[in-house]
C-alpha cells in the first residue's frame, strides 16, 4: 500500500496595500514609553532590599548557590575520582609548563594550587580545569626573559676569567616579573567584568582564536627544542625572533647532549605510545593511563640511580623547596613596561577560558556567566599573584579528563588542588632528579591538539575563504611578530575583513516570482528548466523572476552606512541604467537652451509686433492677411526653433521622464533640424529609440529594499535624501521597503520625513510599493495569483 502524498494547503491573503502610516494605525503601534531620568535610574540602583541583595550575593559569589544544595550521594564520588584524576595530571603539567614561563617548576606547582581554589568559589563553570596552559605560559615567558635576560646575570670568574650565569637571582626576578604581570592581568579581567565589558571576546573569532593558539603552539616547541637537544643557543627579541632563534638552534646542533638526546626520545615514544592506547581504548578504560605521572616518577629515579647529571650533563630540574610561599606585593614599577603584555595576557586567557567553559555549559544544559567567568579568572589570577603565581587559564585536556571521569561539580577542582597541595608539602622535593628534557617531552606531547588545527585549512577552504584568510594571517603574524603584536596584528586585520565584506555587498535588481508576492534576486533565479515526459519530451527555459516594466526593485546585501553609501549610489545607478548626473546635466542644458529659444522667440514676436502695428494693421486692429501669411512662414530660425520645441517637450501626465529622454544621447536636434527638416529628424529620433531602448527607457519606479539595515547614520540619511531629490528632478518616483521598525525611528529621528518625502513613501513590503506604483500608473485592478503548491494570494488595493 503506498503512501499518499500530502498535498500543501491554501492560504489567501486579502488585505488594503500598507503604507508606514497605514501599517501604525493597522498594527496599534505602542507609544514608546518615557525613560526614567538619570537622577532616578541612580537611586533605583542604589536603592536596597533583600530580594536585591541576595541576587547580587548569589550573582558574586555562585558558591552559595550551589553548595548548600550539593548532594555527596549523588556527585561526591564522581567528584572524588575526577579530582584525584585531574590532581595526578597537575603535577607533570605544572613543573612542565613551568619551563615555558621561564620560572622555576615548582611555581607552576604553586599556579595549579592557588587560582583553582579561587575558581572554585567565583566560577560558574562546573567542567572546566583552571590552572596552567601553554598558551599563556608562553606569553608570560616571553615577557620574563625579555625583561630578564641571562646576559643582565652574568658575570666574570675572577680566578679563571670564564662567564658565571647567577642562576638564583636570574630566576627570583623572573618570578618577580611573572607575578607582577598576573597581577596586572587579573585586574583588567576584574575591571572589565565589573563594567559588563565580557562582551569583548566577540571581537576574537573562532578562526583567529585556533590561528593564535597554533602560532603559540609553534612558539612553544622552538621555546623547547634547548632542552631536547641539551644546547644553549643565543636569545632574541623582536618581531622575527623566533626566526634567528631557529637558525641559532641550528647552528648549535652539533654541540647536542647525546645523554639529554636519548632520554628526550625514549620519553617521547612512551609518551606517544600510551597516549595513543588511551585514545584507542577510551570506552573499555575505566580511567586513562596516568603515563605523564609514570614517565616523571621513573625518569626520576633513572637520573637518580644513574646519575644522569653528573656523569652525561643532562640538565635537571634541582632543588624544589617544601612547602608554600608567603604572599608579597607585586613590583608595581614594572606594570608600566608589561601594561601590553598584561592586557594581551587577559584577554587571550579569557576568550579560552569563556569558549571551553560555554561549550560544557550548553552540553550539561547550565549557563556560564561571561561577566562572572571574567570576574573569577581575574580574580584567580589576582589572588596567584601575590602568591608568587602565573597566569592561568582553563586547559582543555584536564578538563576532558574532569568531565570524562564524572566530575559535575567545582569540587573535583577542591580535591584537585589537595592532591597538588600534598605533592608540595611532603613530595615536591624527591623530584630534584628529574631532567628537564621529560618536561620539554610532556609539554610536545600536550599540543597535539593545537596542531592538529592546521587541519582546519582544507575545513575553511571549502567552507569560508575569508575566514581562512583570517587563520593564515593570524597564523603568520603570531609566528613573525611575536605573541603580543601578533595578537594586535590579527585583531585589526580581522575586523579590516568585516569593513571590507561590508563595503563590499552584493547589490541586486530583485524580479518578481510569477504568481506570487516574492521577490528574488534575477541573476540567481534567471530561469528554470521544465521537462515534459512521453508522448513527448519538451526541454525549454522559463523565467523564474521575472523584474516588472517600469519599476526597479534594488537591494544590498548589507547594512548601508557611511563607508559603503557612495557604493551603494554607485552600484544603484550602474544595475537601474540610469545615469543621474548626465541626465540632470542634460536636462540644465535643454532648459538653459528652452530659455534662450524662449526668449529669442519672444523677441521676434515682439519685432514682428512692432513691424506690424507700423505697417500692417488694419483700422480695427486686425493683422494684415498677407503679414499673417509671412508671419505663419516666419524665418527659417524662427521655424527652427518652433521644430526643437516640439521635439524636446514629451510630455509625460503633463512632466518629461528624463529617464526616458536618456535614450536621445548624442543627438544633435539642431544639426538634423537645420539640414533635413522634421522628417529626417522624426526618422532619426525612432532609430535611436529602437536602438537604446532598456531597463531605464520606461522606468517610472524605483523601489528600495532596506529589510537588510539594522540601522542608518547621517551620512545614509543624507544619501537617500539626495536619491529622493535628483531622481525627482528627471520624474521617476523612489519608494522604501521592509525598513525595520529600528531603522524607522532613526530615520525620524533623523528628520527624514517632510512633506517632500511623507512616511507614504515607506512600505512594509515589497510587494505593497509595486501594487502602489501600479496603481498610480493605471492599473485598474490587481490579479489573483495561484501558485503550483496551490498556494494563493490576493490582495486587495
Amino acid at each position: 500500500m503506498g503512501v499518499e502524498e500530502q498535498r500543501a494547503g491554501k492560504f489567501y491573503v486579502e488585505r488594503d496595500v500598507l503604507d508606514e502610516l497605514c501599517l501604525d494605525q493597522v498594527a496599534r503601534r505602542r507609544t514608546p514609553s518615557t525613560t526614567p531620568p538619570l537622577k532616578e535610574r541612580v537611586k533605583d540602583s542604589l536603592r536596597c532590599s533583600m530580594p536585591k541583595l541576595k541576587r547580587s550575593v548569589l550573582s558574586t559569589l555562585p558558591v552559595l548557590s550551589w553548595l548548600p544544595r550539593y548532594s555527596v550521594r549523588d556527585n561526591g564520588l564522581g567528584d572524588l575520582i575526577s579530582g584525584i584524576s585531574v590532581g595526578i595530571m597537575h603535577l607533570p603539567q605544572g613543573m612542565a609548563y613551568a619551563l615555558l614561563a621561564s620560572v622555576p617548576p615548582v611555581f607552576g606547582l604553586y599556579t595549579s594550587f592557588y587560582p583553582v581554589l579561587v575558581y572554585c568559589i567565583l566560577g560558574t563553570s562546573r567542567h572546566i580545569s583552571i590552572g596552567t596552559f601553554a598558551v599563556i605560559s608562553i606569553m608570560i615567558g616571553s615577557v620574563t626573559e625579555r625583561l630578564a635576560p641571562d646576559s643582565d646575570f652574568t658575570f666574570l670568574n675572577g680566578t679563571n676569567g670564564t662567564a658565571v650565569l647567577d642562576v638564583t637571582a636570574r630566576d627570583a626576578y623572573r618570578v618577580q616579573i611573572a607575578a607582577s604581570t598576573t597581577v596586572l592581568s587579573g585586574l583588567f579581567q576584574v575591571l572589565l567584568g565589573m563594567v559588563r565589558f565580557g562582551f569583548v571576546v566577540t571581537y576574537l573569532s573562532e578562526p583567529l582564536v585556533r590561528g593564535y593558539t597554533t602560532g603559540a603552539a609553534t612558539h612553544v616547541v622552538i621555546s623547547q627544542l634547548k632542552y631536547i637537544f641539551g644546547i644553549h643557543p643565543a636569545r632574541f627579541s623582536g618581531p622575527l625572533s623566533q626566526v634567528y632563534i631557529l637558525i641559532d638552534i641550528c647552528r648549535h646542533l652539533p654541540e647536542t647532549n647525546i645523554g639529554t638526546l636519548v632520554v628526550s626520545l625514549v620519553a617521547l615514544v612512551v609518551l606517544i605510545v600510551v597516549k595513543e592506547l588511551n585514545s584507542c581504548y577510551e570506552k573499555k578504560l575505566p580511567l586513562p593511563i596516568p603515563i605523564e605521572l609514570i614517565v616523571i616518577v621513573a625518569a626520576t629515579l633513572i637520573s637518580y640511580y644513574g646519575n644522569l647529571n653528573s656523569q652525561y650533563d643532562v640538565a635537571v630540574v634541582g632543588e624544589i623547596p617544601r612547602g608554600l610561599k608567603s604572599p608579597c606585593l607585586p613590583d608595581v614599577s614594572l606594570w608600566g613596561t608589561v601594561v601590553g603584555d598584561a592586557f594581551a595576557v587577559a584577554i587571550v586567557g579569557y576568550a579560552i577560558n569563556i569558549s571551553l567553559g560555554k561549550t560544557f555549559g550548553l552540553k550539561h544544559g547550565y549557563k556560564v556567566d561571561s561577566n562572572q567567568e571574567l570576574v573569577a579568572l581575574g580574580l584567580s589570577n589576582t589572588v596567584g599573584g601575590f602568591f608568587q603565581c602565573y597566569s592561568v587559564t582553563s586547559s582543555m585536556s584536564r578538563s576532558l579528563i574532569q568531565e570524562s571521569t564524572g566530575g559535575r561539580t567545582q569540587v573535583a577542582g577542591v580535591v584537585s588542588s589537595v592532591i597538588v597541595l600534598i605533592t608540595v608539602l611532603q613530595l615536591g622535593t624527591l623530584f630534584g632528579e628529574l631532567p628537564k628534557a621529560v618536561l620539554s617531552c610532556i609539554v610536545f606531547v600536550n599540543l597535539k591538539g593545537m596542531f592538529k588545527q592546521y587541519l582546519d585549512i582544507p575545513a575553511l577552504w571549502k567552507s569560508n575563504t575569508v575566514d581562512l584568510l583570517v587563520w593564515l594571517v593570524t597564523l603568520v603574524c603570531t609566528i613573525l611578530l611575536n605573541l603580543d603584536l601578533g595578537l594586535a596584528a590579527s585583531i585589526a586585520f580581522s575586523l579590516l575583513t568585516v569593513i571590507f565584506r561590508t563595503q563590499l555587498p552584493r547589490y541586486s535588481i530583485l524580479g518578481q516570482v510569477p504568481g506570487t508576492e516574492l521577490y528574488l534576486d534575477t541573476d540567481t533565479y534567471e530561469e528554470m528548466t521544465v521537462y515534459w515526459t512521453p508522448p513527448l519530451f519538451v526541454c525549454w527555459f522559463v523565467p523564474q523572476a521575472k523584474e516588472i516594466p517600469g519599476i526597479t526593485i534594488f537591494r544590498s546585501s548589507t547594512t548601508v552606512y557611511y563607508t559603503n553609501a557612495e557604493l551603494y549610489l554607485d552600484a544603484l545607478q550602474k544595475k537601474s541604467g540610469i545615469d543621474v548626473g548626465k541626465l540632470l546635466t542634460r536636462k540644465k542644458k535643454r532648459d538653459a537652451k528652452k530659455k534662450r529659444k524662449d526668449k529669442k522667440e519672444k523677441k521676434a514676436k515682439k519685432e514682428a509686433k512692432k513691424q506690424n502695428g507700423v505697417n500692417g494693421h488694419l483700422p480695427n486692429g486686425t493683422v494684415h492677411p498677407e503679414d499673417k501669411v509671412d508671419v505663419e512662414k516666419g524665418s527659417p530660425d524662427l521655424k527652427e526653433n518652433r521644430t526643437d520645441i516640439a521635439l524636446t517637450d514629451r510630455p509625460t501626465n503633463g512632466q518629461v521622464n528624463w529617464a526616458y529622454e536618456q535614450q536621445w544621447t548624442g543627438l544633435d536636434l539642431g544639426s538634423e533640424t537645420g539640414s533635413h527638416g522634421d522628417d529626417a529628424i522624426t526618422q532619426t529620433s525612432s532609430t535611436v529609440g529602437e536602438e537604446t531602448r532598456g531597463r531605464s527607457s520606461d522606468t517610472h519606479t524605483i523601489i528600495l529594499d532596506l529589510s537588510t539595515a539594522s540601522f542608518v547614520d547621517t551620512v545614509t540619511v543624507m544619501m537617500l535624501n539626495n536619491i529622493f531629490r535628483d531622481y525627482r528632478e528627471i520624474d521617476i518616483d523612489i519608494y522604501l521597503a521592509g525598513c525595520q521598525v529600528c531603522v524607522v525611528e532613526q530615520l525620524s529621528r533623523a528628520s527624514f520625513f517632510s512633506e517632500s518625502i511623507p512616511k507614504s513613501r515607506l512600505f512594509t513590503t515589497v510587494h505593497d510599493a509595486v501594487l502602489h506604483s501600479l496603481r498610480l500608473q493605471g492599473a485598474s485592478d490587481v490579479p489573483i495569483y495561484e501558485c503550483a503548491l496551490d498556494m494563493a494570494c490576493t490582495t486587495k488595493m
